[in-house]
């Protein structure tokens, strides 16, 4: 049975570019596995074929003897750019081919991560740590340099993190040759894991050093002195870049995260930058107005006018006077809400001038005459 054209058996053009050529046989590679295609008892041929056609468009010289040539470039000794000519019956280099695009299939599922020059990374970086600090108010207004004190890992001072007793270096692992990763052929399919001897670092420690046991760090309270900047409120992340956790024979440090919490205030309640605070008025106050006196937020004073007749929940603003934005730009606003409060335990010539009054006032209450002409209004309507 003649061979299937290459390009046609991956689904692409002739002209493909590499990166086309790699894409396009990873996804007929996922498509074709026998392991997904357990009642196709044609899958596996057509697996292979996918590699074998892989093989050859994936090597500049290859792919161009094919061209010219087509399968006539790998039969009858052509050789086609690789000494000793054919693919053997089909089978060839597939193992290669596949392994190419292993780690794009499978590298997250098996822990397969790659370093430089494709390595696995030698040292663990160490984990990001989370600190939560809560503030007051007012040092959230103000900002402050603060010390907090970290329960973290940290370098060995032993073994200068190497994890080795008296700082020597670890050596290369003799099972892997300092790749991490080993490789087990299962008929065509190649299957790498991490180095069973070295636990995938690459490297193994003979003589472990006494005070970390070979991790190349120990566990620490670590104080470090933090600056909390001005406007800060719940919810803001600072980031300390190194400070984590010490990484794993000298690998490098995570970093620590410290999350805001704005305590409640007494006084004051912030919206974003704005400031709001309730202030209780007498009875008459509200009906003559005055002045009143009221806190900042910066232990200030402000004097605010109140004017005639105010009602409960009417507000006044004090610009400027709330909270700094925390990246620069202008500060927020403080509002004044007012609560006007009925006076209680009255004596018996409270109640009698109140009684008085009350006589004299019948047209002092606009919005209660409004409403109740609307009642009557209402009432009226329901009858008819």
């Amino acid at each position: 049975m003649a061979k299937r054209d290459y390009y046609e058996v991956l689904g692409i053009a002739k002209g493909a570019s590499s990166d086309e050529i790699k894409k396009a046989y990873r996804k007929k590679a996922k498509e074709l596995h026998p392991d997904r295609n357990k009642d196709n008892p044609n899958s596996e041929s057509a697996f292979k074929e996918a590699g074998e056609a892989y093989d050859v468009l994936k090597d500049a010289d290859k792919k161009a003897a094919y061209d010219r040539f087509g399968h006539a470039a790998f039969e009858g000794g052509m050789g086609g750019g690789r000494p000793g000519g054919g693919f053997g019956g089909g089978q060839g280099d597939f193992a290669s081919a596949f392994s190419d695009v292993f780690d794009d299939l499978f590298g997250d599922f098996m822990g397969g991560g790659r370093g430089a020059g494709g390595n696995r990374q030698r040292a663990a970086r160490g984990s990001d740590l989370r600190y939560n600090l809560r503030v007051t108010l007012e040092e959230a207004y103000s900002g402050l340099q603060k010390t907090i004190n970290v329960p973290t890992s940290v370098t060995c001072e032993s073994c200068d993190g190497s994890g080795a007793e008296g700082g020597a270096e670890p050596t290369t692992c003799p099972t892997c040759s300092g790749m991490g990763k080993v490789r087990a052929q299962q008929g065509f399919f190649t299957v790498e894991r991490a180095c069973p001897s070295c636990n995938g670092l690459g490297q193994i420690i003979k003589n472990p050093c006494k005070s970390c046991s070979g991790a190349g760090r120990t566990e620490r309270d670590r104080a470090l002195s933090v600056n909390i900047p001005s406007g800060v409120e719940t919810g803001t992340r600072i980031r300390l870049a190194g400070e984590g956790e010490a990484g794993m024979r000298g690998g490098p440090p995570g970093d620590l995260y410290i999350f805001i919490e704005v305590a409640r205030h007494d006084i004051f309640e912030r919206e974003e930058n704005n400031l709001f605070c309730r202030v209780p008025v007498s009875m008459v106050s509200a009906a003559m107005g005055g002045d009143i006196e009221v806190p900042t937020i910066d232990g200030g004073r402000s004097r605010v006018k109140i004017p005639a007749g105010s009602q409960s929940g009417r507000q006044m603003r004090l610009r400027s006077k709330g909270m700094p934005a925390l990246r620069g730009g202008s500060a927020g606003d403080m509002f004044i809400e007012l609560a006007v409060e009925t006076p209680v335990n009255l004596t018996s010539k409270q109640k009698e001038l109140l009684q008085e009054f009350s006589a004299l006032s019948e047209d002092n209450n606009p919005e209660s005459k409004s409403f109740f002409s609307s009642v009557r209004n209402f009432w009226d309507s329901m009858k008819s």
